[in-house]
């Protein structure tokens, strides 16, 4: 089994119908989400609002989540900044708040040099004991991290040890994984190139269709165990309505996933701006969604 598992969730943030943060709510949700299949929890990341949260909030947050865990699941907390120094106290906090490991971002906006990079993540991996998830996501930062770059944190950096995978590049990933030692750990960060990249080497998702499809997910790892690919391959047909569904331009992340847990009567609550109001349509295509799945069988939505 991975250090983190193999299904994990980047938990939405819920919030309350004004705007506040609804950590009762957080706290159910995943208890929820461990019971449904999910080995390990990512808090304070993308789909969870991180940009909207306050650094209190944030800290507030992850302890609420450790405390409803338990020893049950892995919290990997973000705890990146486009700012190198705020990195570096965010993670010292996470630390202090009980987190099992830190999730750390590409500094977004500044598109810093590979060297710069280096720096970045050597210095916040050096402000805790803590294993660190190396999140890599240019559509979002502005900055692809160079596999050399990652060849040398990993080598290097004692505790750096995992990468959250979201650029898009199967083919750079095995190369990565090729050269990488074997203790080095990829996730996938993009729900629909799942299974290619478990077929290059990764050992898990980062999903955010993971808040409903888990059961379907940890189906898929169990047949790639088995190396029955027609049966993977097939559980991943079945789960690519959820993959067209989680995010657009329109109703981006984690606008979709809020409207559905709504429909199962979990904590979710409205985004914070700027990302925007639910769509109205949305929680019709969420039961559409739901229809077939395990979870939408279990609440009878089908």
């Amino acid at each position: 089994m991975p250090r983190f598992g193999r299904v994990l969730t980047a938990m939405i943030t819920p919030f309350h119908a004004d705007g506040s943060l609804d950590l009762d709510g957080a706290q159910v949700l995943a208890r929820w989400l461990l019971d449904h299949g999910n080995d390990g929890l990512i808090i304070a990341g993308t789909t969870g609002e991180a940009p909207t949260l306050s650094h209190a909030e944030q800290v507030d947050l992850v302890r609420a989540v450790v405390e409803a865990v338990g020893d049950d699941g892995q919290v990997v907390a973000g705890s990146g900044s486009n700012d190198t120094a705020s990195a570096i106290r965010n993670t010292e906090a996470i630390t202090a708040a009980g987190a099992d490991a830190a999730l750390v971002v590409t500094p977004y906006y500044n598109r810093p040099s590979q060297d710069g990079l280096d720096a970045h993540f050597r210095s916040v991996a050096a402000s805790t004991d803590l294993p660190v998830m190396v999140y890599d996501i240019p559509v979002r930062t502005g900055r692809k991290i160079a596999t050399g770059t990652l060849l040398r944190l990993f080598d290097e950096v004692d505790n750096i040890v995992a990468l959250k995978d979201a650029a898009g590049d199967p083919a750079e990933t095995a190369w990565l994984l090729a050269r990488a030692d074997p203790g080095v750990e990829v996730y996938s960060g993009d729900d629909a190139l799942t299974l290619p990249l478990l077929a290059v080497g990764a050992v898990g998702t980062v999903g955010v269709a993971t808040h409903w499809t888990a059961a379907e997910h940890q189906a898929m790892f169990g047949a790639i165990d088995k190396g029955d690919l027609a049966a993977a391959t097939a559980i991943n047909q079945k789960m690519l309505p959820s993959f067209h569904f989680e995010t657009g331009d329109v109703t981006p992340n984690p606008i979709p996933t809020k409207a559905l847990l709504s429909v199962l009567g979990l904590p979710a609550g409205p985004c914070r701006p700027p990302v925007g109001p639910v769509v109205v349509d949305l929680v019709d295509q969420a039961k559409a969604v739901l229809a077939g799945l395990s979870v939408g069988a279990e609440y009878g939505i089908g």
